[in-house]
């Protein structure tokens, strides 16, 4: 039987567990895929939790995973967009990508070119689009400079890259381990701590000006944003929601842009070599809880996928 992450209850990674479930099939309309790679997220730990319950509830038994790609195993009746070997990224919103199979719409897929890796096709979705939300929440054009935290992360190399592609400065905050990796992908790195503020002026030239922020961290950020004078409807977080109710920033992430359109617009920025995936570490299904252990620890350089 093929296996499947399922929980019964919100708790901590002991509630997480690998199970044997029955093979789906592709209903009318729908296409089955073999899983290749599936990303993990934080808002799956959150929701796993219980911390989002109020606005994401979980039937249990619950599954969890969004982001994957894989080979389709075969399609529903009506279905021509796809046929059976077919390799493609997609997404799911019914919490199943981790496991060894998908049932998934086909406009929830993409063909995945030959030279974009699975690793980094499998841990798209969720990171790509928030990144790609991000971005446009605070309408960077060419000439301006932005500050991303947490610019190494999942969501933040992301965010640093496509930024750059939009013609801007980008000023990325990040530990000293991953001064190289942003410098290479065209942006000055800065490190983090006690007079970041001073630094970031330097950085920027030009009288010190900071034209947008992009927060991909939290912890205080928003507030460093406001020191340096951005405006606020040029700030975006998509962690600090109290910085977002007291100081009225932007809190756009994922689901502004969370369609198959924007996943095979970012899919080709892949293929012609525009767009990395930085892949921290992956994990075989069976240790889904050592990945997001490690996901908890905050200071990974990309995304974390689980190999089915």
């Amino acid at each position: 039987m093929p296996k499947a992450v399922k929980f019964d209850t919100y708790g901590g990674l002991d509630v997480l567990e690998v199970r044997d479930v029955p093979r789906p099939i592709a209903a009318k309309g729908k296409v089955l895929v073999r899983v290749k790679a599936a990303g993990i997220n934080p808002g799956e730990a959150a929701i796993r939790e219980g911390a989002l319950h109020a606005r994401f509830p979980a039937t249990f038994p619950s599954g969890e995973g969004t982001d994957f790609a894989g080979i389709v195993e075969e399609v529903g009746e009506g279905v021509t967009a796809f046929a059976a070997g077919d390799e493609v990224v997609g997404y799911t919103h019914d919490r199943a990508s981790h496991a060894e199979f998908v049932v998934v719409d086909p406009d929830h897929l993409t063909a995945r070119p030959a030279n974009v890796p699975w690793e980094q096709a499998g841990a798209l979705f969720v990171a790509g689009t928030t990144a790609y939300s991000c971005v446009r929440a605070v309408s960077l054009k060419a000439g301006d400079t932005v500050v991303v935290s947490g610019a190494a992360g999942g969501v933040g190399s992301i965010v640093v890259q496509l930024a750059e592609l939009a013609g801007a400065k980008v000023i990325g905050l990040a530990g000293e381990a991953n001064h190289k990796w942003l410098a290479a992908h065209g942006a000055i790195p800065v490190p983090y701590g006690p007079g970041v503020a001073d630094r970031i002026r330097a950085a920027a030239g030009a009288g010190g000006r900071v034209d947008a922020f992009i927060d991909t961290f939290g912890k205080g950020y928003v507030d460093l944003a406001l020191e340096l004078k951005v405006s606020p409807d040029r700030i975006n977080t998509i962690i600090d929601f109290e910085a977002v109710a007291k100081h009225k920033v932007k809190a756009e992430g994922s689901q502004a842009s969370a369609n198959g359109k924007v996943l095979a617009e970012l899919v080709g920025l892949m293929a012609k070599g525009q767009l990395e995936i930085p892949v921290a570490k992956t994990y075989p299904l069976d240790r889904v809880r050592d990945a997001f252990r490690e996901l908890m620890q905050r200071h990974t350089h990309g995304k974390i996928v689980l190999i089915p």
